[in-house]
């Protein structure tokens, strides 16, 4: 099975396969209640002039998708360079264990190289199994950080407060 899957850059035809993967991934993490995202958003803001997104697949070679990982470049004053930030991470119940994780990890890591990154960072829920495979890899868990966000009518309510 994974000599003939391929690692490639998605294509506007691949949103509704991608949007299922992600859904995937919102239902594993028992969040699919806060996925506010649609197919639109992913067509607007991954697949225009000017992609907020970048995504990459892992496809069976026969169009059928098995994982995804989305990720965008950002800034860290940090770092000293541009960093790249991976947003969903997913690969399906039945391509899982069979390498195509790792392999879409590193097509992400040779883009991030390529293009300067200076790091890969993502967030994990601290009970996700997949913490383990993310060691792996190299990623190292930050004690000391806690992730905030302000999002839905906080975040409106911040902006109107701008003097």
């Amino acid at each position: 099975m994974t000599d003939t899957i391929s690692i490639r850059r998605a294509t506007r035809e691949d949103v509704p396969q991608i949007y299922a993967l992600v859904r995937g991934l919102a239902d594993y993490v028992k969040e699919a209640h806060l996925l506010k995202g649609t197919e639109e958003d992913l067509l607007r803001d991954g697949f225009d002039d000017q992609p907020r997104f970048r995504c990459l697949v892992a496809d069976d070679g026969t169009g059928t998708l098995l994982g995804t990982v989305i990720y965008s470049a950002n800034y860290s004053t940090w770092v000293g360079r541009s960093t790249c930030y991976i947003d969903d991470f997913f690969v399906s119940d039945k391509a899982r264990g069979k390498g195509i994780g790792r392999r879409l990890m590193a097509a992400v890591a040779a883009e991030a190289v390529a293009e300067g990154h200076g790091r890969i960072s993502l967030t994990v829920l601290d009970w996700n199994p997949a913490r383990e495979a993310y060691h792996s890899l190299g990623f190292e868990h930050e004690e000391s950080a806690l992730r905030y966000t302000v999002s839905g009518e906080a975040l409106s309510k911040l902006a109107a407060s701008v003097d």
